[in-house]
């Protein structure tokens, strides 16, 4: 066993290549750390259009299928080894969400994410990766 130097870990999930690269790195270094890991992703309304917004169905069931895709993801990492494993799921802008709710919630000592995006004009700029690496007051490992 190395030197447990992050005991908890959060990782920011979004179906990215990226992204899942940072799970799989967040899955092994929790595994061999034995730290705890949150596994979080970001319902972002911002991706629907206004009808869909007004549909409190629409909104429950894009809410219900991430849900249980974060479930999927933590099931994978309890298959992998890892103790002691947390699916958080929120709503809003990621980057935000993730600095100002979550990372505040699960007191995390150690940001993973990826550096692009799954979709958007996110996915071309990163500038949710870089807005949580330059507002988190943790360590944060980008995945590219």
């Amino acid at each position: 066993m190395s030197d447990n130097i992050f005991k908890r870990i959060l990782v920011g999930v979004d179906d990215s290549e990226d992204s899942l690269l940072a799970l799989k790195y967040a899955i092994h270094t929790a595994k061999e750390d034995d730290s705890e890991l949150f596994i979080a992703s970001v319902l972002e309304s911002n991706e629907m259009n206004v009808f869909e917004v007004l549909s409190k169905d629409f909104v429950h069931g894009e809410r219900a299928d991430l849900e249980k895709h974060i479930l999927d993801y933590k099931k994978l990492a309890e298959a992998a080894g890892v103790k002691n494993v947390t699916a958080v799921v929120d709503e809003g802008q990621p980057g935000e969400t993730i600095i100002k709710t979550i990372i505040p919630a699960v007191k995390p000592d150690l940001l993973v994410i990826g550096s692009e995006a799954r979709k958007g004009v996110k996915k071309h700029f990163g500038s949710q990766a870089a807005y949580m690496a330059k507002y988190a007051d943790i360590s944060v490992m980008i995945f590219r």
